[in-house]
């Protein structure tokens, strides 16, 4: 049966436990599983802000926001999506409830102990996930998780923890790591071709636009950045398809314009073939990204 099984809120600065779920698991694993947590709950800065490990039957998933972590203990088959929404309601209502400052100069643990009613009350629904009202906030979650998914902590990670690396303190930087992307498909390796044969033409173009320039002092140097400006979107354009990146479509779309603004420009040194030819490339390489999605898109879950 998949649930969640256990949920703290604690301090990320020193890992000062804040409130916690009342535990009433005896079980040896589960036990061990929250040994790791707590040892999450002291390193949190120097992990991104949502992560999660795998511990046999059982995850240990956290986020963290604002100076707080939220943590948990859920069985391996409980949802992802339904698992980061529960620790993005605990997020919620602890940042409504309790102050900012109140929350820096606590020193006692479990000083918001009294928080512990909200966590069961939310343990306790999202047990029964057919009876959530959350349609819209998993729809977001499920978004956000496919854009930036969880990291998920490795045994080094566990092994850092326990002392035995000199270099945690600067391991991780940023967010997640990069999502997988879809199996690469003819037309998207046709494009890219199309797409890299376009930057270099724009480049032996604009490298030649140089040498007239260095010939006739009437050339116009605009022209240059033109058709460097185009290689450049072409071979971002490449880029996009083969790696993951937060808002890739409307990145690729940008690069598009550009591809579209330098043709333009050039239309007095190309033909309207040629400039159809450019602009048609970009346009596919543009389809091609937008249809090549992350792996692993979370499930719509009728809860």
């Amino acid at each position: 049966m998949s649930m969640v099984l256990f949920a703290s809120v604690v301090r990320v600065g020193d890992g000062l436990p804040l409130s916690a779920s009342t535990d009433y698991e005896q079980d040896k694993e589960i036990q061990e599983t929250k040994k790791h947590l707590k040892g999450l709950s002291k390193k949190l800065s120097q992990f991104p802000d949502r992560c999660t490990l795998k511990n046999g039957p059982y995850n240990v998933n956290f986020t963290s926001s604002l100076g707080v972590g939220y943590l948990m203990v859920c069985t391996a088959n409980y949802p992802n999506v339904l698992a980061f929404c529960f620790l993005d309601e605990l997020q919620k209502e602890f940042i409504v409830t309790y102050d900012p400052k109140r929350i820096s100069s606590v020193v006692r643990p479990y000083s918001f102990i009294e928080f512990d009613t909200f966590i069961q009350k939310t343990k306790q629904r999202y047990n029964s996930p057919r009876s959530l009202s959350t349609k819209i906030n998993l729809a977001d979650m499920q978004t956000e998780i496919k854009l930036r998914p969880p990291y998920q902590l490795s045994p080094e990670d566990l092994r850092a923890l326990n002392g035995f690396s000199v270099h945690t303190s600067t391991k991780y930087k940023g967010i997640a790591p990069t999502q997988m992307l879809e199996p690469v498909t003819l037309p998207g390796i046709v494009s890219c071709v199309l797409s890299i044969l376009c930057g270099g033409l724009n480049l032996l173009r604009g490298v030649h636009a140089i040498e007239s320039i260095l010939q006739n002092d009437d050339e116009d140097f605009n022209y240059v950045i033109a058709f460097f400006l185009g290689t450049a979107a072409c071979l971002y354009q490449c880029y996009l398809f083969a790696y993951f990146s937060v808002w890739r479509n409307s990145k690729s779309f940008l690069a598009f314009a550009l591809i579209c603004l330098s043709n333009m420009y050039l239309y007095e040194l190309r033909n309207m073939w040629q400039i159809l030819f450019h602009v048609a490339v970009g346009a596919f390489m543009t389809l091609q990204i937008k249809l090549r999605q992350p792996l692993g898109k979370a499930p719509d879950y009728n809860v």
